[in-house]
């Protein structure tokens, strides 16, 4: 697959095992954000193809193939750079995590509207059975700097590398449109540095050994549980409904709520066979 990648002209930057049985995680070179969509679609058609033609195999993107294995996500590197200057406006050598104060305001907004933004980046029914605690998988709305029970995490920062200065946006899963889920990423951040939110003070700690107190003591809000309750927190954000437009924005929540009614009568915790059916293929 690597290889494959590589003549289609996709830099891969690392491969390797991740936590789940047959899971594995590729990184590939970031661009703008419509390039890295195309790629990532490009990404997803290469691996199908290397797993069915050449071993006989189904290579999934579904978020939650098995309910006690390992999900699937997409985990969305963002950076900010000034178009003139080349700077990256996310970098502050005297920060928290060397990032800026631009940058603390762009993770506000991306927390002020997550639970919105579940709607477009985790689009499926399937979605809200990864975003579960004990996999890696986000549920809790925090940031923090090399934490993986965080919904933002700030990778770690290698003096020299001022440009890979970013932020990891956690809560996104392969099935979503990536085109939209870039638009209304980017301007729920860009909501918060024209807003000056304050994401708070970060959580260092693991977030899910808290007790409900201490989650409540340090203010931390939840992901939503299901395509239903997100859905529900999409139609009252208009920040995200004019990043892909009110048109676009109507018809999506449409279709989506078709798809939770279909799923209505086969609702369990567990992956059901709708869902198999429905996502395996994806």
């Amino acid at each position: 697959l690597s290889s494959t990648l590589t003549t289609m002209g996709i830099t891969v930057e690392r491969m390797h095992h991740e936590a789940g049985s047959a899971q594995n995680e590729i990184t590939f070179k970031y661009s703008d954000p419509t390039t890295t969509s195309d790629n990532i679609m490009r990404y997803k058609f290469a691996a199908k193809a290397v797993a069915d033609k050449k071993y006989g195999w189904i290579a999934t993107f579904m978020p939650k193939p098995w309910i006690d294995k390992a999900g699937n996500g997409m985990h969305v590197h963002l950076g900010l750079f000034d178009s003139k200057k080349g700077e990256n406006l996310f970098f502050d050598p005297k920060g928290y995590a060397y990032i800026s104060q631009k940058c603390r305001y762009f993770i506000g907004g991306l927390l002020e509207h997550a639970r919105a933004l579940c709607a477009i980046v985790a689009p499926t029914v399937n979605s809200y059975k990864r975003l579960i605690p004990g996999y890696e998988a986000p549920v809790y709305i925090t940031w923090s700097k090399r934490n993986r029970s965080a919904l933002i995490r700030v990778p770690e920062y290698f003096p020299g590398k001022e440009k890979e200065a970013r932020i990891e946006f956690r809560c996104p899963d392969p099935l979503c449109n990536p085109y939209l889920a870039y638009a209304a990423i980017i301007e729920a951040g860009l909501d918060g540095i024209r807003k000056k939110i304050e994401p708070g003070d970060p959580v260092d700690t693991n977030v899910y050994r808290l007790s409900e107190e201490q989650r409540k003591k340090f203010g931390i809000k939840v992901l939503p549980a299901s395509l239903k309750e997100a859905l529900e927190e999409w139609k009252s954000d208009e920040v995200c409904i004019q990043a892909i437009g009110r048109e676009t924005a109507e018809k999506y929540v449409e279709l989506k709520t078709q798809e939770w009614k279909e799923y209505e009568p086969h609702q369990k915790s567990e992956v059901t066979m709708w869902e198999l059916q429905k996502y395996l293929y994806a």
